[in-house]
């Protein structure tokens, strides 16, 4: 089988459809460069945006035309890439089947591990050319193809260093001839066809019919979905595609929430910060959960909840700041040094070595966010229970650990630091601890946690707080600043009046941003940091720079690909998306901003 002519775009122009359970990137010439299966952390069947020789795709060619458009259809996940040539014209409708039995979208358990292509004409004969190229388990050993009359099944086994045995395999349905699909040859296109990728054998194998019920099942669930989504009326379209492209990413079967699709997309082009980010951090999945209960969603905060509880399961065992999506404590890191890596950045990798990292502000993002749900929540007697103890053991790591430095929020190199960004999330789990157990009239207990509550606060405003240069710092006795800072007032440690954290935001604008972007810290490499840039835009907009906040936020939803979605990072220079794609701490905090920024005109709130 050939593979596909596409390139790198060199901007992330890519499409991406997924259902909660995987997900896909499509170029804009309709051609699907990264996904795996069955799962988000499975291994690759498609990854030549890694390795365009060697990592597999899955293109549609027209022969006399080209793709002229590629866009969702509207409030769903579906992407619709449009072809024309002298031949006619026709559509790829690209899906990951989403839908429920009963009718409830959003149901546990109602993912598939499937990948859909509609081909729907729309005028004339149009002449196509399929370019089915699937390598598997990341092609780290040849991928072998057996062609029947109504599927495709292909296959790949090895020997792993340690002595095991590796099989994968994959299968695609069609209503085409499979010898043409096989060969790439040029086809007819005369009535609407499909192919079908699947993880499994199919008990059921589809059909024309199947396929458009599965396609019009899924486009309701997402529909409904956006419809019971609260959105601003001014930034309504911005905050709906990241709303939708966030339901992506939180994990079907368990409840966790990956920070990204793909794995290995660099900070900056050439460079070796590559990294596995199919999986669950703590900070980045709780504040996803929390931004979509503001827009209507609050069983995404409970499922979330509840996949902490059953991956943490007694008292003594400390927090990590990641785990995998089934709650998996081990993500050993590897290499995979055949690939050549995006744009010959490498190495390619797979798996995270700092899953292990002490990380302190882990405590207060998770206890913020069980604050939130029990405040708003009905929960069980049963289920109080265990969250409760859960509330006490991460309070309790916090009084053990909160004098002890860590690697930060940004998992900085070196010897670990006192981070004041570490310190005052500290802060925050002591904080939300203490107003839970006032919730379920734990009294004594609160009380006897104000102390120590105090004893945090008082720390961090005598040793976070330099008073040379008008800021609180990175770090103690440091001059240098960080983004993260700019958090304080979010999360209550400081009022957003407070002179001091006025004077924070200014100092960090003055040294942190260039040109509109934001820098974590300096010497922070050569791309900026996209949900830095946001934090920017929302400290701004609540210290009363609201016109400047405006335009910095104006800027930034220019620098979204053409689907409106976002990266890791962008070029400081270009505007390039750079980092691991769809990040979904960048979507989380666009729509932070934008509920903020709201309130300028007194916009109406959108609610179902």
């Amino acid at each position: 089988m050939s593979t596909s002519s596409s390139l790198p775009t060199g901007n992330y122009d890519h499409g991406v459809i997924g259902n909660g359970r995987s997900a896909a990137l499509i170029e804009p010439n309709g051609t699907i460069v990264f996904a795996c299966l069955p799962d988000f952390d499975s291994g690759t069947v498609f990854a030549s945006i890694l390795d365009k020789g060697k990592g597999g795709s899955f293109g549609i060619e027209m022969v006399d035309g080209k793709a002229v458009s590629q866009e969702y259809e509207r409030h769903t996940n579906i992407l619709v890439t449009r072809f024309e040539g002298e031949s006619g014209a026709f559509n790829v409708i690209d899906f990951m089947p989403r839908y429920t039995w009963d009718g409830k979208a959003g149901s546990e358990g109602d993912a598939s591990s499937d990948l859909v292509r509609v081909l729907e004409p729309v005028s004339g004969n149009p002449q196509i050319r399929v370019r089915y190229d699937p390598q598997l388990g990341y092609a780290k050993f040849e991928t072998t193809h057996t062609v029947d009359e109504n599927r495709i099944k292909s296959q790949t086994t090895g020997t792993r260093e340690d002595g095991s045995k590796v099989y994968e395999s994959l299968y695609l349905y069609t209503d085409l001839d499979t010898e043409e699909v096989q060969a790439s040859a040029v086809i007819t296109l005369n009535e609407k066809r499909f192919l079908f990728v699947s993880y499994h054998d199919k008990v059921q194998e589809p059909a024309g019919e199947t396929v458009n019920l599965m396609l019009q099942r899924t486009r309701s669930c997402w529909l409904l979905w956006s419809a019971r989504t609260h959105r601003p009326a001014k930034y309504g379209e911005q905050v709906l595609r990241s709303a939708l492209t966030l339901r992506m990413l939180q994990f079907d079967p368990t409840g966790a929430v990956v920070a990204a699709v793909t794995t290995s997309l660099p900070a900056s082009i050439g460079g070796s910060q590559n990294w596995d980010y199919r999986f669950c951090w703590i900070r980045d999945a709780s504040m996803t959960v929390s931004i979509l209960r503001k827009l209507g969603h609050p069983g995404m905060a409970t499922r979330f909840i509840d996949w902490i509880l059953r991956t943490v399961t007694t008292k003594d065992e400390n927090l990590q700041i990641m785990y995998g999506l089934r709650g998996e404590k081990e993500l050993p890191e590897e290499t995979l040094d055949h690939l050549s890596g995006y744009m010959d950045s490498q190495p390619v990798r797979i798996g995270n070595a700092v899953h292990d990292q002490e990380q302190h502000d882990i405590y207060g993002v998770l206890l913020d966010v069980i604050y939130q749900d029990l405040s708003q929540r009905v929960r069980t007697p049963e289920s109080l229970d265990r969250l409760w103890t859960r509330v006490r053991s991460v309070a309790r790591s916090v009084a053990e650990r909160w004098q002890e430095p860590d690697r930060g929020i940004w998992e900085i190199s070196g010897k670990p630091r006192q981070f004041v960004f570490s310190k005052v999330l500290c802060w925050v789990a002591i904080d939300r601890a203490i107003r839970i157990a006032c919730l379920l009239e734990k009294n004594d207990w609160a009380e006897r946690h104000v102390p120590l509550l105090e004893d945090i606060y008082m720390d961090i405003c005598e040793q976070g707080w330099n008073e040379s240069i008008g800021a609180f710092t990175q770090a103690y006795g440091s001059t240098e600043l960080d983004a993260a800072n700019l958090l304080m007032a979010e999360y209550g440690f400081l009022e957003h009046d407070d002179p001091r954290f006025i004077s924070t935001v200014d100092l960090t604008l003055q040294e942190l941003c260039r040109d509109g972007l934001m820098y974590r810290y300096k010497n922070d490499g050569n791309s900026a940091f996209t949900v830095c840039s946001f934090w920017m835009v929302k400290a701004l907009s609540v210290t009363g720079r609201r016109k400047e906040a405006r335009e910095m936020f104006d800027s930034l939803l220019a620098a979204a690909n053409p689907h409106g979605l976002y990266g890791e990072d962008l070029d400081f220079t270009t505007r390039r998306q750079l980092g691991n794609f769809p990040q979904a701490y960048s979507h989380l905090a666009l729509i932070d901003c934008a509920l903020e920024l709201e309130k300028d005109d007194h916009d109406h709130f959108i609610e179902a």
